[in-house]
C-alpha cells in the first residue's frame, strides 16, 4: 500500500514538473501575442506593418522550431546490445565490465575521453557516448552535440536544433530592435502629452520599455553564441575544456572562422537565415584540429563514418589498458 502511494506520489510530481516546464514557454508566447496586438491594432503603424510581419513570421517560425524539433540521440552502433546489456549489469567483476566498453569503444568513432582519460559511457542510457554528445538530466537522454538546456524553449538545445536557436536569438533581437526603434516616435508624442488615448499611452510605454528590456539580454546572449559558433565550441565545452586521446585541448574542434560556421548552418549560404535543417554530417562525428588528414577521415574526405570501413587503417584504437568510468 505504502509503494503504491510513492509510486503516485511521484507520477504525480513528474506530471506537475512537465506542466511547469512550459510555464518559461507560455510567458514568451504571451508577451509576443501582446506585443503583436499592441503594435499592429492600437498603434496601427501602417508604413511599418509589412517589414513587422516580415521578422514576425521569422521570429515566430524559428521559436518553433527550436521548441518542437526533438533532440537527436546516438544511434544503436554506440548502444550495447541486449546480449551485452545483460552480461554488463550481471557481471561483478569491474575489470572485466571495463574491457567490454573498451572492445565496443574500438569499433566507434569517438575521440574525446572523461578528465582522467577513460572512455565516456552512460550508465543510463547504457550507451558509450558519441564526441560532444552528453546526458541531459531534464530531457533523461543523451543528446548529440548538446550544447544546453533551455527553459524558454523547454527543450535540448544541440545539434538537431542549434541552427534554429540561434536563428531565434537573431530574429528576437531584430524583432525588439526594430519594435523600440519604430514605436519609439510614439513614446516621444506620449511624453509631450499628444496621444489622446490613454490605452495608447499605455501600450506605447510597455511596448517600448519591454522591447528595450529583451533586447538587451537577449544582443549578450546572441552575441556570446556567436563567440561560440566562432571558436566551434558548445556552451558545455566552453565550460568545461574537451580532453581528447591526446589530452586537454581547448580549440579541438576549431577548424577557422568559415569553417566553424559552415559546421551549424552548412556550405550553402542560401540556408543560413532560413530554419531549415543544413547542419553538415549526422551529429555522431565531427572533424577535429588535433589530428591531420591522414588520421582523420572527416578531414581528409569530407564524407561520414561507415560502419565497413577499415577500422584499424582511420581511426586509431583505445588503448585496452585505459581505464572505463561512467560521466552524466
Amino acid at each position: 500500500m505504502r509503494r503504491g502511494w510513492k509510486m503516485a506520489l511521484s507520477w504525480g510530481l513528474r506530471c506537475c514538473r512537465r506542466v511547469l516546464s512550459w510555464v518559461p514557454v507560455l510567458v514568451i508566447v504571451l508577451v509576443v501575442l501582446w506585443s503583436y496586438y499592441a503594435y499592429v491594432f492600437e498603434l496601427c503603424l501602417v508604413i511599418y506593418l509589412i517589414f513587422y510581419h516580415a521578422i514576425f513570421v521569422f521570429f515566430t517560425w524559428t521559436y518553433w522550431k527550436s521548441i518542437f524539433t526533438l533532440p537527436q540521440q546516438p544511434n544503436q552502433k554506440f548502444h550495447l546490445s541486449y546480449s551485452d546489456k545483460e552480461r554488463y549489469e550481471n557481471e561483478e567483476r569491474p575489470e572485466i565490465q571495463k574491457q567490454m566498453l573498451i572492445d565496443m569503444a574500438k569499433k566507434l568513432p569517438v575521440y574525446t575521453r572523461t578528465g582522467s582519460g577513460a572512455v565516456r559511457f552512460c550508465d543510463r542510457c547504457h550507451l558509450i557516448k558519441p564526441d560532444r554528445c552528453h546526458h541531459c538530466s531534464v530531457c533523461a537522454m543523451c543528446v548529440l552535440k548538446m550544447d544546453h538546456h533551455c527553459p524558454w524553449v523547454n527543450n535540448c538545445i544541440g545539434f538537431s536544433n542549434y541552427k534554429f536557436f540561434l536563428q531565434f536569438l537573431a530574429y528576437s533581437v531584430l524583432y525588439c530592435l526594430y519594435i523600440a526603434t519604430t514605436v519609439f516616435n510614439y513614446f516621444i508624442k506620449y511624453w509631450r502629452g499628444e496621444l489622446p488615448s490613454v490605452r495608447s499611452k499605455f501600450h506605447v510605454l510597455f511596448l517600448l520599455f519591454v522591447a528595450c528590456m529583451f533586447f538587451v539580454s537577449l544582443v549578450i546572449l546572441f552575441g556570446y553564441h556567436c563567440w561560440l559558433v566562432s571558436r566551434n565550441k558548445t556552451t558545455l565545452e566552453a565550460f568545461c575544456t574537451p580532453v581528447f586521446t591526446s589530452g586537454p585541448e581547448k580549440n579541438g574542434f576549431n577548424l577557422g572562422f568559415i569553417k566553424n560556421i559552415q559546421q551549424v548552418f552548412g556550405d550553402n549560404k542560401k540556408f543560413w537565415l532560413i530554419p531549415i535543417g543544413s547542419s553538415p554530417g549526422d551529429g555522431h562525428s565531427f572533424p577535429m584540429r588535433s589530428m591531420n588528414e591522414s588520421q582523420n577521415p572527416l578531414l581528409a574526405n569530407e564524407e561520414p563514418w561507415e560502419e565497413n570501413e577499415d577500422e584499424n587503417r582511420d581511426y586509431p584504437e583505445v588503448s585496452s589498458s585505459l581505464a572505463v568510468e561512467t560521466e552524466t
